[in-house]
């Protein structure tokens, strides 16, 4: 049986369908996180580099990224770790106190509704400078941010 370049080229689609459609109960299985709760009460503690961490979730999302979230607790004066650099970015949410975030060389203060950002591969750090516990969220998203 002889096929054309025509009918080879009208069949590709049927082809390639499973590939971006595939059937419940394929052998492609999701490794991503599921959707879910995390209550505050439930979250593990420890402490670490003068900081308390709750970790609240580690994983992949659906469209493939990889992200960690935790609450930092950072006692008056003190920093978590010394400056330093990643893949992934990172983003901080602060909910009290007065920290001051540095990325490549430049520190700003900043408070309570607060955010910062840090792009893939640039020097940052942050330091409690108010007289009270600092606590922030840390949002890391990208290659990494899972392991």
């Amino acid at each position: 049986m002889s096929v054309t370049r025509r009918e080879l080229c009208s069949l590709l689609p049927a082809m390639l369908l499973p590939a971006f459609f595939p059937a419940e109960g394929s052998a492609q299985q999701d490794s991503s996180m599921p959707s879910a709760m995390y209550p505050f009460d439930k979250l593990p503690v420890r402490t670490t580099n003068n900081a308390e961490i709750r970790a609240v979730l580690k994983g992949k999302l659906a469209t493939g990224e990889s992200v960690e979230v935790h609450e930092s607790t950072l006692p008056p004066g003190l920093t978590p770790h010394p400056p330093h650099h990643h893949v992934h970015s990172e983003m901080w949410l602060i909910r009290e106190g007065t920290v001051e975030l540095t990325i490549n060389g430049v520190s700003t203060r900043i408070g309570p509704g607060s955010v910062g950002l840090v792009h893939s591969n640039e020097e940052h750090g942050i330091k409690n400078v108010g007289d009270t516990p600092a606590t922030y969220f840390v949002v890391a998203i990208g290659p990494g941010a899972d392991s």
